[in-house]
């Protein structure tokens, strides 16, 4: 696993060899218990890491950035848990939307999303209405979201449209089932970025992921810093990628 050295230098404007990081942000309740405070404070501490993220990857240059926010799974967390990650997206939306839009950012979220609450699915639309032509970073945000699921319900759609004639059983190839998942506009990922230091995908853009490099910090997510993100841009830089040849 690779630590950050001390006193890294952020990246100059050289184009970045990637167009699309996914991300893990984990650790946010692990930071939280390390340091004697409530879990909470973690998740509130993980909003301000994501800001810095992402005015960061925006000034680079980077074109996408897709982050794992709320999965699937973690609807079996306590009920206080989960309560307060809803509000928290949803005042989050409320303050920092106007900042995205201002920066350019287009934001949209991936996921199940007609299972989140009333309040905010609106949020959330509004937030891709306000920010849809924007040209600089796409940020992606994956709520209520798991691979196996969105394959899951690709594959629904797909059998559906073959039984009512709309495609063909020869017509079902990577390319069209790609066309079908939450990710369908977005390129796949060429790195993924999982803070906290656990190696294991935790059921996050499996499909997309096929190639994709992953890369481990040890940081836990509120700590995670611009400058990790760089030395994780110069350890992809290292790396060949042989798609299997």
């Amino acid at each position: 696993m690779k630590e950050l050295a001390p006193k890294i230098q952020t990246m100059d404007k050289a184009p970045l060899p990637v167009k699309h990081v996914a991300v893990i942000m984990d650790g946010n309740r692990r930071w939280a218990t390390q340091r004697k405070l409530p879990k909470l404070i973690g998740h509130q501490e993980g909003v301000k890491s994501l800001k810095r993220l992402v005015k960061h990857v925006g000034a680079v240059g980077l074109e996408y950035l897709t982050v794992y926010a709320f999965s699937s799974e973690n609807w079996q967390r306590a009920d206080e848990e989960v309560s307060y990650l809803l509000k928290l997206f949803v005042q989050v939306l409320s303050d920092e939307v106007a900042e995205l839009h201002k920066n350019k950012v287009r934001l949209r979220f991936i996921g199940k999303l007609g299972s989140m609450p009333e309040d905010l699915r609106i949020k959330m639309q509004r937030a891709e209405d306000t920010t849809a032509a924007n040209t600089g970073l796409n940020l992606q945000v994956a709520i209520n979201y798991g691979s196996r699921l969105e394959i899951t319900e690709a594959l629904k759609k797909i059998a559906q449209d073959a039984i009512s004639g709309k495609i063909s059983v020869n017509e079902i190839t990577e390319e069209l089932v790609s066309s079908y998942l939450y990710t369908n506009e977005i390129p796949d990922p060429e790195l993924l970025i999982r803070t906290g230091g656990e190696m294991r995908l935790s059921n996050y853009l499996l499909w997309q992921s096929a190639y994709t490099e992953i890369y481990i910090c040890d940081a836990f997510w509120p700590d995670f810093s611009p400058e990790q993100f760089d030395l994780a841009i110069e350890e992809f830089k290292t790396r060949h990628r042989r798609y299997g040849s």
